[in-house]
Order: C-alpha cells, then sequence, then structure tokens
C-alpha cells in the first residue's frame, strides 16, 4: 500500500510538470490514478447517543436570543448560539428550528436612548476612525412576532433575570408600576399578560413546546446588571435566596413536565470583557505641562485640606498619598470618586483619589471622559468597578454558579452542566486565565476578546459576535456528547463574520457629527 501511495504522489507530480501535454502519457496517468486512488479519511459516523434531539429548544436570555451589537436584528438571530448548535444536531435527527424573527436589518438599539429626535437607531457597527462602536442610522421599533408562537423553539428574551422566565408580568402590561415587562417577549408571548398576574410565562410556553432536548443559559443578568452599572445600584441584585428558590422552580418545572434532557450553561467570568476592560485606568492624555499645571490647580485646595486631614490624624501617610491629585505630562488616571475611603465631609473633603490599575472601568465612560468627567469633575460609582466592588460581583457570582451546579446534580442523569469557568474551557482561553495572554487560536488564527475586526466580541463588549457564538456551540456540542455518548459536527467558526465597519450609515458618520 505504501508503494502505491508513493507512485500516486509521483504521478501527480508528473501530471503537473507535464500538464501541456497530451495524448498516451496523459492518459496513463489518468487510468493508474483511478485504479490506485489517494486514500481519503472516512466520512464521520455522527450519532445521537442516548440523547433524543428531534425537537430541541433553548431558553435564556439575550445570549441565547441571538443579541448582539446592542441590538436584535436578522442576521445575529440566523446565527444565535442555539440556532449554530441545532444546525448540528439536524445531522442526527433535529428538526427546523424556528425562532421569533425579528425582521430587521438594524434592529432596536437599546442600550441608548432611543429613539432620538426622530431618528431610530439601530445596532452598533465599527467606526475605525474613532475607532469604536457606532450605531447605525435606520432601526426599526420592536414589533410584534408574526408566525406562530406555539411553533417555537427559541425562548431566548434579552434582558431577562431567572426571575421573569416565571412570571407573567414579563409579558405585560407595559407599565412603570410593572418593572417586569420585556417587549422581547411580549412580542412572541402565547398569551401576553394584561394585568400582570394572568397569562403565558416564558417557561410555560417553553415546556407547551413539549421538547425533547434543550439548553438553558440563565442568571448572568442577575448580577451582570449589577456589575454594568458600576456596582452603584443594589437594588437590581438578585438576592441568594431568590436565585435559588427561581433556579430551582425553572428546572424543576422542565424536569417535571417534560421528558427532555437537557445541557445547563451557568455564569462566565464576565469581568474579562471588554466592557470592563476596553478603557484603561489611565485615559487622559496630557500633552502640555500648561494643562497639566491648570487641572492641579483646580485641584490644590483638595490636596491641602487633605494635608490638613492627615495633620489632625483623621487620615495616615499613605491614605493622604492615595487621595492626592496631580496631573503630569503623558497618560494619567482619572479622578474618580471611591465610597471606601475614609469620609472626611465634617472637614468639606469629598471621597476623590485617581484610578489605579486594580480599578475596573467600565466602557460607556469613555464617553464622560470627553465632556471632562475624570479632570474637571470626578467620576461617579457607577463608571468603575473598584477591588472591593469586583470581589463583590465573584463571590456573587460563585454563590449562583454553586446553586445551578446543586440544581444539574439533583437530576444528573438527565442533565449536563457546561461549566464555562473550567480552566481548561473556552471562555480561560478567551480571557487569558489559562495561560495569562488573552485570545483563543481557531484554525490556525488568532481571534481576540474584544470588538475588533479579529475579535470575537460584537460591538457592544458583551455579547459575543457570530463567531463568537461558534465557538460556544462548539464548547455545548462537547458537553452533550460526553453526558449523552453522542458523536456531533462542529460549527467551522471561520466561516462566519466577525463584526462590521461603517459604511456610511452609522450616526458618527452623518453631517454635524461630533461637532
Amino acid at each position: 500500500m505504501k508503494r502505491l501511495k508513493q507512485l500516486s504522489k509521483l504521478l501527480l507530480v508528473t501530471a503537473v510538470v507535464f500538464a501541456g501535454c497530451e495524448g498516451q502519457e496523459s492518459s496513463l496517468i489518468d487510468d493508474r490514478l483511478e485504479n490506485n486512488p489517494l486514500p481519503q479519511d472516512p466520512a464521520p459516523n455522527y450519532t445521537a447517543g442516548d440523547a433524543d434531539f428531534s425537537n430541541y429548544i433553548a431558553i435564556g436570555n439575550s445570549l441565547t436570543a441571538g443579541y448582539m451589537d446592542g441590538a436584535l436584528y436578522d442576521a445575529a438571530q440566523q446565527n444565535s448560539l442555539p440556532a449554530l448548535i441545532a444546525e448540528q444536531l439536524s445531522v442526527v435527527g433535529g428538526t427546523t428550528f424556528t425562532q421569533p424573527d425579528i425582521n430587521s436589518t438594524n434592529g432596536f438599539n437599546t442600550t441608548i436612548e432611543n429613539p432620538q429626535n426622530g431618528t431610530i437607531f439601530g445596532r452598533y457597527k465599527l467606526d475605525t476612525s474613532i475607532p469604536g462602536p457606532s450605531p447605525v442610522v435606520g432601526g426599526d421599533l420592536i414589533s410584534n412576532y408574526t408566525g406562530a408562537a406555539n411553533e417555537l423553539n427559541n425562548f431566548g428574551v434579552p434582558g431577562i433575570v431567572v426571575g421573569q422566565l416565571l412570571t407573567p408580568a414579563t409579558g405585560g402590561p407595559n407599565s412603570e408600576q410593572n418593572p417586569a415587562f420585556n417587549p422581547f417577549y411580549q412580542r412572541f408571548a402565547s398569551n401576553p399578560s394584561q394585568d400582570g398576574q394572568t397569562g403565558s410565562t416564558i417557561i410555560g410556553d417553553a415546556i407547551s413546546a413539549q421538547p425533547t432536548f434543550f439548553s438553558l443559559w440563565i442568571g448572568n443578568n442577575d448580577v451582570l446588571g449589577y456589575a454594568v452599572g458600576g456596582a452603584s445600584n443594589e437594588n437590581i441584585l438578585t438576592s441568594d435566596g431568590d436565585f435559588q428558590t427561581q433556579f430551582n422552580a425553572t428546572v424543576d418545572n422542565l424536569m417535571g413536565n417534560t421528558q427532555a434532557d437537557g445541557v445547563v450553561a451557568n455564569i462566565p467570568p464576565f469581568l474579562g470583557l471588554a466592557y470592563f476592560r476596553a478603557v484603561p485606568y489611565n485615559p487622559i492624555p496630557i500633552e502640555s505641562q500648561q494643562q497639566a499645571d491648570a487641572l492641579n490647580d483646580g485641584y490644590q485646595d483638595y490636596n491641602n485640606g487633605l494635608a490638613q486631614a492627615r495633620g489632625a490624624g483623621l487620615i495616615d501617610e499613605q491614605e493622604e498619598q492615595r487621595r492626592t491629585i496631580q496631573f503630569s505630562l503623558g497618560a494619567n488616571p482619572f479622578v474618580m470618586e471611591d465610597e471606601t475611603l475614609t469620609d472626611l465631609s465634617a472637614l468639606g473633603l469629598p471621597n476623590y483619589r485617581q484610578a489605579e490599575p486594580t480599578d475596573l472601568v467600565i466602557l460607556s465612560a469613555a464617553t464622560a471622559f470627553a465632556t471632562g468627567v475624570g479632570t474637571q469633575s470626578a467620576a461617579g460609582d457607577e463608571l468603575v468597578l473598584i477591588p472591593q466592588e469586583q470581589q463583590e460581583i465573584e463571590t456573587k457570582r460563585a454563590t449562583f454558579n454553586g446553586i445551578i451546579a446543586d440544581a444539574v446534580d439533583n437530576y444528573s442523569s438527565r442533565l449536563v452542566l457546561y461549566n464555562t469557568n473550567d480552566p481548561a474551557g473556552a471562555f480561560a482561553d478567551i480571557f487569558g486565565i489559562s495561560d495569562g495572554v488573552p485570545g483563543i487560536r481557531v484554525g490556525g488564527v488568532d481571534l481576540q476578546p474584544d470588538f475588533s475586526p479579529n475579535g470575537i466580541l460584537s460591538t457592544d463588549a458583551i455579547h459575543p459576535n457570530q463567531r463568537g457564538n461558534a465557538i460556544l456551540a462548539n464548547e455545548f456540542l462537547k458537553v452533550i456528547e460526553g453526558k449523552f455518548n453522542a458523536t456531533l459536527p462542529r460549527v467551522d467558526v471561520l466561516e462566519l463574520p466577525s463584526v462590521q465597519t461603517c459604511a456610511g450609515d452609522c450616526a458618527s458618520q452623518q453631517a454635524g457629527a461630533g461637532s
């Protein structure tokens, strides 16, 4: 056999060298290749194993819905995480995966004030001249789903917490007295609530679909929403008790009212996202000594007050130095509030200091800095995560993940956990947790944890783009295989696009923008 392979290779080389020749030589080559073909890898033998994928449904929040770039729009839905999973499951018995199509090229941007002066903004794109994200001019208001609600497979709803899976109030009414309302659920709810007490629920609609297999990824927003706001509003942070009650109720409902098996994902280490990493702690450029002197003059009284406080024994020298505001040439940390500093309000002194490398700055702070925040005034608590807040968030995330793991263990014969915190998993690789180097290598290409052209995040800096969804889909498929003895195909990550750049359609490119 080895000799035949060598002969075949030789004939192929000969065919290339003498490609211009015709006649007997060419015929001889063709005959020998036909009789001695090059060996090929056998076709993969894909199988569902012990699982039944004939009716796969997905339940979750924006990560499941296909939300990216600050909006829900057509291309994002078409390559949502569960849509990519379903495409692979179709090879082993899965059927059509129906989503509540949004029917909008650009969607409705939910991260900004929208509409503005009659203009509806859609998804973000990357404006390379900024560089940064800018919303598209030409979005659409959120409209009702026109298909059959009882035929859906994707029950992902952007923005929801666990408790919203269980209450009719998520579907309506739309009023200030109903904070649970979510227009993305109302648009496809089987029976949108009119009073917040009766009507359909997300989990009820999902169960009505009678799945044979499901994915459940919920709980991120129960702590992420708090982090995105700089840990400044504890009212939106779900308590441990509520999370346990609501998550267990969700799983118990699915297990008790269907025969489905499933995969459940936990909360990933989201503080590694570009939303918390794209803006450095020292983003203030000082280009002249005159500019530095002017800023320093503005904080002279504050610095003098700190010296007096130390002299009075109210703070020590270390805290005085930490709180002293000093600008110099080059890149400077911004001025910020820190509620953990000693309260000197009796002396008329605020809790100010300049940012430190251990602080995490949220993405929207960049816009605030352009207006003088961080120099002429202090950045508020909502723009920064100090180390104590980061620890609070990580503690809460670990507690929630323990609750999720316990719920899966309660039904270990039917459920498998996708641990997004696996030291050998994709998240650890992407965020540089495993090796200290952010980024993941796929098919010989280095992909970054950002919204650059070679990034895997969408331009809202939180949600994956289509390539990011493909990476996650392959992670889900891997754990499904391991639990249910299946052999499943994988998504080709590099076949999908990353971010899209502005092409004259972004707000930043319109006449008068930035003036």
